[in-house]
């Protein structure tokens, strides 16, 4: 029986499962690209990638059933990744070109436009990760990660008042304006960059994320 990590790759229609599924086994993970509801719910850790609109990211989650497996798995203690998109589809509400649309809701706030001379947001930038953070062990404060996007989380607002649970630990980066670049948050972890098209820092995030699967 094999002892690797157990990953889904959650085929919505809106990711690039194909680089994600490439960059998990080639840091050991057993990995799979599906929308199967049960192999999603049993799976060590569940991949949201995410691509294009936040909108039409939401419509092809909902009728996969993503929001209920996130859900579900989360309620439990389950560990879920999102990436680009399928980070910012996690937040309260999404804007783009005036159109308002409910993301999922696990943190508060609202991913608008980036304000930037140059948008899209694309190509290597570094990022600012807090003290104690497990998703960015063992990488230094000059590795650069792959971006594209012209949207972003800009601020953080969630509060833990329980002292038992430990508070979020949030990333920062900056293209014209600061903005939220990962997240983790209890078995909740999200990147706003491309840690699959990252090399050896994306590869070394992905180790870290699988070692506490």
């Amino acid at each position: 029986m094999s002892d690797k990590k157990k990953v889904v790759v959650f085929d919505y229609g809106f990711g690039n499962v194909r680089s994600a599924e490439r960059a998990l086994a080639h840091v050991g993970a057993d990995v799979e690209i599906t929308r199967d509801f049960d192999r999603a719910m049993n799976a060590d850790g569940l991949l949201v990638p995410g691509v294009g609109a936040f909108s039409a990211c939401m419509d092809g989650l909902k009728k996969a059933r993503g929001e209920w497996i996130i859900g579900r798995r989360l309620s439990g203690g389950r560990p879920v990744m999102g990436i680009c998109v399928g980070m910012q589809i996690l937040f309260e509400r999404g804007i783009e070109h005036g159109v308002e649309t409910e993301g999922l809701d696990e943190w508060p706030g609202t991913v608008g436009p980036l304000k930037a001379d140059v948008v899209p947001h694309m190509g290597w930038n570094t990022v600012e990760s807090p003290e104690g953070s497990q998703l960015f062990a063992g990488l230094g404060p000059e590795e650069r990660y792959y971006f594209v996007h012209s949207y972003a989380a800009h601020d953080w607002s969630l509060e833990v008042t329980n002292a038992k649970i430990r508070a979020p630990r949030i990333t920062w980066a900056t293209h014209g304006e600061r903005f939220v670049a990962a997240v983790e948050n209890g078995a909740l972890w999200a990147t706003q960059f491309h840690p699959e098209k990252s090399g050896d820092a994306g590869a070394q995030l992905l180790t870290n994320w699988i070692e506490t699967l």
